[in-house]
């Protein structure tokens, strides 16, 4: 039973060089937790997706099975097993 999380590439560098991720989700209630997990294997990784407060910060998008968990209950959103967990950073330009 796992949970896959998948990153962009711009953040390979802070997750081993992985773009896909699977965290058991015996572990995983919510995607707080998802995130917990990642972040345990992945510190630098927790502080691109998470502020210091544990809010996903404003200019990331995480979406569980294509859905933006900021439409849904956050980041307390329920997860289960075979879900997918989306890293998206925004890319600002002018």
């Amino acid at each position: 039973m796992s949970i896959t999380v998948l990153l962009p590439r711009t953040l390979m560098s802070v997750a081993g060089g992985q773009r896909t991720l699977l965290v058991e989700s015996a572990s995983c209630g919510c995607v707080t937790d998802v995130l917990d997990s990642v972040g345990g294997r992945y510190p630098l990784l927790a502080r691109r997706i998470r502020d210091e407060t544990g809010a996903v910060r404003r200019y990331v998008n995480v979406y569980l099975d294509g859905e933006d968990i900021r439409q849904l209950d956050g980041i307390a959103t329920a997860v289960g097993d075979g879900q997918q967990l989306r890293v998206i950073q925004s890319v600002a330009g002018g």
